[in-house]
């Protein structure tokens, strides 16, 4: 294991591709600060992550906990991973609070991160990764405004490297766009979805899918492109590996 001595925040990272991400942060020999609503799914990361994993129960999409964040621990690669489950319904039948529920979560937190990441500003030569989903690319006719809500990140990581050059800041921003995997909660939920809505059995429906795509997976990938000064702007991940897009 490499000694990188990088701090890192993840956020959303008590659950599913967080949780993935964190582990690999960690394995790589950085410091993670994991940000999550769940303080005792983040006590029992510590337990299994070691001293190198430093839990912290908070709200990510509150503009003073990403500013307090960022001044006490100095990151250098911020993970910008957290979003509320969509809720599983043809548009007709959402309301409209529950389509814009990825918005409020998913698009807020990532908008308040990137945000306090140019003001602060991080130092050069940081990185930060914002997930947003293969959702952005081909629609989720089930999941309400959250394929928009991952869309509009791809914007925002956009905005946020033209304004770092800008400034001169040397900030590097990444989009990594997970495709759909029923390895996690929120994922297999949407899984069991869209296997219904084609009147398929589950198997069946994961089985056209490909290679299935897994939290371990997407964390490597976050390694790999943080540690990649060159890495470009947009990146695809998916069973079968990452694949640059734009």
């Amino acid at each position: 294991m490499s000694e990188s001595n990088r701090t890192a925040v993840v956020t959303g990272a008590s659950r599913g591709f967080g949780r993935g991400i964190s582990a690999e942060l960690v394995a790589s020999g950085d410091r993670v600060v994991g940000v999550a609503r769940d303080e005792q799914a983040l006590r029992e990361l510590r337990a299994e992550l070691g001293e190198r994993f430093v839990p912290l129960a908070a709200d990510a999409t509150e503009d003073t906990v990403a500013e307090k964040v960022i001044r006490e621990y100095r990151p250098e690669l911020l993970v910008l991973n957290a979003g509320a489950r969509p809720p599983l319904a043809p548009v007709h039948e959402q309301s409209w609070e529950t389509f814009g529920r990825n918005w409020e979560t998913d698009t807020k937190q990532a908008f308040v991160w990137i945000g306090a990441a140019l003001r602060a500003p991080l130092p050069p030569g940081s990185a930060v990764i914002a997930m947003s989903s293969g959702a952005a690319l081909n629609g989720s006719p089930l999941s309400g405004g959250y394929a928009g809500a991952k869309a509009t990140i791809r914007f925002l990581r956009t905005y946020a490297a033209d304004e770092s050059q800008r400034a001169g800041l040397g900030i590097r921003f990444v989009a990594l766009l997970p495709r759909l995997t029923p390895a996690t909660g929120l994922g297999a939920d949407a899984v069991a979805g869209y296997a219904a809505r084609e009147g398929i059995d589950v198997d069946a429906y994961v089985a056209g899918m490909g290679p299935v795509l897994t939290p371990d997976q997407v964390g490597k990938a976050v390694v790999e492109l943080a540690g990649d000064p060159d890495s470009a702007a947009e990146y695809l991940v998916s069973g079968a590996g990452l694949r640059q897009i734009g």
